[in-house]
């Protein structure tokens, strides 16, 4: 259908309640829960799903019991609510690098890089809209948005609810405070492959993390499966058994090899192979929508210079075409580029400034019209950040800027431009739904602004909890160094309640890696202070102990560090940058295969189960790709990450406060809290209840 012929479901005259201030609060509330297990997931698995489809059914329903909404207000909470989604992939997977530097995670500059970036991604949208939403109608589908317009105008017509959401989430926030919480059966079951030197299988039984799989669906899932199976069952074992015999370290270890378990192989030596893949599928996908990058580029800049030729009144434009004015994108661009290089925070100088302005209008655009392709699940917002960080580390090394400022300063430049690319693809969604239902694009602009402020307050406090709930302070002995000190280094009380000195490294010294260390009064590294994000401490005194991986992190991490200093183990790192390409060569998709190498394969395994269950769905149900995205299965998926993040991220909270004890049950089951087989029983019937629902034929 041509834009000429196209008729909103409300049309342009008709006059409807919209931007209220209940459509706006409801709206940053369900950001806000939406932002928390957003972030949670990200940490866990460098991925998000989109929080548009469950925030617009939540709102019909809520709606229905306080008041009935009109479509418009619905809409309005949507596009303001994933605010929260974008900003939170953003930061989740960019703001653990400070971490893996040597540093601390401050609110501050998180605050900062999340308004900032995410007001940049909202005004770089407004001059695109019209060439990419409106003059490309036909052309740009924008599934997840066509598919929540077609669930608002269900919802209008009083055919959806949201009971699925709210079972999914109760079920999914039960089971994970029953498993993470009571631990009454095991977070990860795991089983090593005793007639195969090295070799290891595990399975985290999460809801949030089956819910990811059946939403990526089968294809996806197994690719990442793949990749989690080549580490742990062929890499790992193969260095087992090569180095089993070794008497000297291999670098980058510090221990023999004789002497790891699987999982100190994996950080030693797996993660610098699953970073080099993880970086190499990213910009392959980026140069496959190169063609796409450029198109996108001289159509947004063309629609730039061209959206508002012209004296028209506002007065004089239908409702459904009134944008914010120019003037609002012009002066507030040059209050972003002041703001970020004046904010004291984030230690900027006037070139860094201007490179995120230019990045961040090159890759919202290029954001949104990808995801106008091929979705946002598809997005390299990844391989964006990459770009960026290379270029920019590039740049800064070029100039002699080597230091440990710089790298922050890389870090904040690449951050902003990845939280401005990936609202500006959730912006291009909202703004297809309104399109379609007929909303008024200023309304939506103004709404997403606020979603942006809402949840870039909270944002940072919820990384930090998580951060602060899983660090774990483990014994190291490190007798031949010591430590240089200032006078002022602050202190910090261990685990035997003795006060110790804060001793950072931020560039390696022989075999002490980068990391925060506590010493004693004779200036000898006593702990390991290991962060919950992106920690490389799996177990202490024989027991696992949980961490949030951060995949993405800890690769922008190797790409600032590989390039301003130089030292970096490129050979491990050369091996997954051919894995990429050989998978690639064999029509294999690289970048979910590189992930899926990258993480644990406790984590792929879940994801594969829900996969298979949606394969096992889509066969017995028949539909379109429209109806596909707010389908039963994918509104219970939707309601088990929500509930099984949120619980999370409270269970985190209740660990930093030292509540985690007092709800801990295993002791009263014995061995069979630990039993790998007792926790398969639960994620079973999980995995029955996803497939009954899923499955259910709809009236």
């Amino acid at each position: 259908m041509s834009n000429a012929d196209f008729k909103p479901f409300i049309a342009p005259e008709t006059k409807m309640r919209e931007f209220t201030f209940r459509a706006v609060f409801v709206g940053a509330i369900l950001g806000i829960v939406f932002a928390a297990s957003s972030v949670y997931l990200a940490l866990k698995v460098g991925m998000t799903v989109s929080a548009s489809i469950p925030i617009a059914v939540l709102s019909i329903t809520l709606f229905r019991l306080i008041g009935r909404a009109t479509i418009l207000e619905n809409n309005i909470v949507q596009t303001t609510g994933s605010a929260g989604e974008s900003i939170a992939f953003g930061v989740a997977t960019t703001m653990p690098v400070f971490l893996l530097l040597g540093q601390d995670m401050n609110l501050m500059p998180i605050l900062w890089m999340s308004l900032l970036g995410g007001m940049l991604g909202v005004l770089m949208m407004i001059p695109l809209r019209q060439g990419l939403i409106v003059k490309e109608h036909g052309k740009l589908t924008y599934p997840e948005g066509t598919a929540c317009a077609d669930v608002l105008i269900v919802g209008e017509q009083g055919g959806t609810n949201a009971k699925t959401v709210f079972l999914g989430f109760g079920i999914g926030a039960l089971y994970k405070f029953l498993n993470a919480g009571t631990k009454i059966w095991a977070e990860i079951p795991n089983r090593m492959l005793t007639f195969f030197k090295g070799a290891s299988v595990s399975a985290e039984v999460a809801p949030e993390l089956l819910g990811v799989g059946y939403i990526i669906g089968p294809k996806v899932s197994a690719n990442m499966m793949a990749g989690g199976m080549l580490a742990y069952l062929i890499l790992i074992p193969a260095i087992k058994i090569f180095g089993d015999n070794l008497g000297t370290v291999m670098f980058p270890a510090t221990g023999l090899i004789k002497d790891m378990t699987p999982n100190m192989v994996r950080n030693a030596y797996v993660l610098y192979i699953g970073a080099g893949a993880v970086a190499t599928g990213g910009i392959i996908s980026l140069i496959k929508s190169f063609p796409i990058i450029i198109s996108a580029f001289r159509r947004g800049f063309r629609t730039f210079l061209d959206s508002r030729k012209g004296n028209v009144s506002q007065e004089e434009v239908k409702r459904t075409e009134r944008d914010l004015p120019m003037s609002v994108v012009v002066f507030g661009s040059l209050g972003l580029v002041l703001a970020i290089w004046l904010a004291p925070v984030l230690h900027i100088n006037a070139i860094s400034a201007v490179l995120i302005v230019l990045f961040g209008f090159f890759f919202v655009t290029v954001s949104s019209r990808i995801t106008g392709e091929i979705g946002s699940s598809s997005n390299p917002i990844s391989g964006m950040t990459v770009a960026t960080l290379l270029l920019t580390c590039l740049l800064f090394l070029a100039a002699g800027w080597t230091g440990v400022s710089y790298r922050a300063m890389a870090l904040c430049t690449a951050a902003i431009v990845c939280i401005a690319a990936s609202n500006g693809g959730t912006i291009s969604q909202d703004l297809k739904t309104g399109y379609l239902v007929g909303a008024t694009p200023k309304y939506q602009q103004l709404g997403i602004m606020i979603g942006v402020l809402s949840s870039a307050l909270i944002i940072g406090w919820i990384v930090i909890a998580l951060n602060k709930a899983y660090t774990t302070v483990s014994p190291v002995q490190y007798p031949d160094h010591i430590a240089q000190l200032e006078n002022n280094a602050p202190t910090q009380v261990g685990p035997d309640g003795q006060t110790y000195r804060v001793y950072r490294v931020q560039e390696q010294t022989g075999n002490i890696m980068v990391g925060k260390y506590l010493v004693d009064e004779t200036n000898h590294i006593k702990y390991l202070v290991d962060p919950g994000i992106a920690g490389t401490v799996s177990e202490i005194d024989g027991k696992p102990v949980t961490k949030l991986d951060s995949p993405k992190a800890r690769l922008f991490s190797l790409i600032i560090d590989g390039i301003l200093t130089q030292k970096l183990p490129w050979g491990l790192v050369l091996i997954g940058v051919f894995l990429a390409l050989v998978m690639e060569l064999v029509g294999v998709s690289s970048l979910p295969f590189a992930v899926g190498l990258y993480l644990p394969l406790s984590s792929s395994s879940p994801i594969m189960a829900g996969g298979l269950i949606r394969a096992l769905v889509d066969r017995k149900r028949k539909g379109t790709a429209s109806e596909a995205e707010f389908s039963p299965g994918v509104l219970m998926s939707s309601g088990f990450i929500s509930g099984g993040a949120i619980m999370g991220v409270l269970l985190a909270v209740a660990a930093g406060v030292g509540f985690d004890r007092k709800i801990d049950l295993s002791a009263h089951l014995g061995s069979l809290a630990e039993a790998d087989w007792f926790a398969l029983i639960p994620f079973a019937i999980l995995m029955f209840i996803l497939y009954r629902i899923g499955a259910a034929k709809t009236e």
